[in-house]
This record gives structure tokens, sequence and C-alpha cells, in this order.
């Protein structure tokens, strides 16, 4: 039997839909039957958690973070995953609190730049994201330099982010602003960029940009599939 999937979804919506949506269509696609592994999603309410995290109330998001998670293992998960970015700012303590293992996002990520052999990457998401550590820290760690935007860009990509990705809501003007903001990146040094929040995949595709992406959506489905079908 595959390892049941429990995801800490809802943040947003339209992220935890993809996580789904792949590994039930990428099993099938690759075995050719039904038999993708169980999932158990536990969908928390977003707008406590933005409004926490725009208050520095990173403690409330642990919180309730790690209830979410004790439910996932309650339910029978055998093994979990956070289908965001940014929280991933907790993920220790989350990961601290409950016996079954979750997948770290940007561990999985950064696996998957250095086997493609890049030492620097531009990093695109939340302001959180693109200025908190759980992100440059670890690329730098493994010897890949991190870039970000300007301010002026990161705020840029941040109310996207909120005020339309968020919404299921993917417009062609802030595509080519975050296809320009990608050109800046590249011309001070990226040989790829991570599109680091969950959502910015479904706006900007590697066929939209020559320079290489990173969708950490898909490659954090990806090692949650591997891993619920490997054998124990």
């Amino acid at each position: 039997m595959h390892k049941r999937i429990g995801i800490l979804g809802g943040l947003s919506a339209e992220s935890t839909a993809y996580y789904y949506t792949y590994i039930t269509r990428t099993y099938t696609e690759r075995y050719g039957d039904f038999s993708q592994p169980e999932i158990i999603i536990y969908s928390v309410s977003l707008q406590k958690y933005l409004d926490w995290r725009n208050a520095g109330e990173w403690g409330e998001i642990a919180a309730d973070m790690i209830s979410a998670a004790k439910g996932l293992e309650k339910a029978g998960a055998d093994f979990g995953i956070i289908a965001t970015n940014t929280m991933h700012i907790v993920f220790e303590e989350v990961q601290a609190a409950v016996r079954i293992p979750f997948l770290h996002l940007v561990d999985t990520t950064v696996k998957v730049i250095q086997q493609r052999g890049f030492s620097s990457v531009g990093l695109l998401g939340t302001k959180f994201t693109m200025n908190e550590g759980f992100w440059k820290d670890r690329l730098a760690a493994n010897g890949i330099t991190p870039i970000v935007p300007n301010l002026e860009d990161q705020e840029s990509v941040n109310t996207v982010i909120e005020e339309e990705l968020g919404r299921g809501q993917f417009k062609d003007n802030s595509r080519r602003e975050f296809l320009d903001i990608i050109g800046k990146m590249a011309n001070a040094g990226a040989e790829g960029v991570v599109l680091g929040c969950t959502e910015i995949p479904m706006l900007v595709q590697q066929q939209h940009c020559t320079l290489p992406l990173f969708d950490t959506s898909a490659i954090h489905a990806e090692a949650a599939l591997q891993y619920a079908v490997a054998r124990k």
C-alpha cells in the first residue's frame, strides 16, 4: 500500500488544488491506473494567516499550523506537506510537534537546483519569502547565490500574489510585469528563477520565459508522490 499523504493547505485554495491535481493525475499518467495514494487535506482559513503574518504574529501561525498538522496525523496521514512557501518559516516548529515526517519544500527544491548544476538563482515570492532566511539561507548553505528583486519590484510581486493570484486571477499585464522582473534578475546574474510562491506557476510557465524556472509547487508535489509510492 502507498503511504497516505497529508496536505496542510488553504494557503491558498489555488495552490492546494494544484497539489492534489498534480499528485493524482501524475500517478495515473505514470502508472496507468487509478491506485494513487490516499490524500487527506486540512484546509485552514487563509485570512487569519494573512492577518497574523502582516502583524508579525508568527507564534499564532505556528500554533494553528501545529493544530492542523496534528489533525492530519490523527486522521491517518503517514507523512505531510505544507502547500505553501511562506509558511515554511515555521516549518521546524510544526515538524517538532508531530510524529509523522513533513517534507520540506525548500530542501526538495534545492536538491533539484543542485542537480541542474546552478550556482545562482533568482527568487520570487511574497515579500516574506524574498527577505526571510528560510529560503535564502538554505540556498547559500548549499553553494547557491540567491538573487532577489529590488524593493519596489518586491512590493509589486507581493501585491499581485495577494490581490490576484490568491483569488484565482491570472492577468496578462501581471505576467508581463513578472517577466520584466525576471529579466532584471537575469541581468544581475541569475542562472534560473525559483517560483517561490505556490501560485506563481499558474501565472508564469516555462513557455513564457527563456530563463529556466523552478516550479516549487510541482517539485514539492512530485517529492510527495515519490515518497508515497516508495517502499517502506
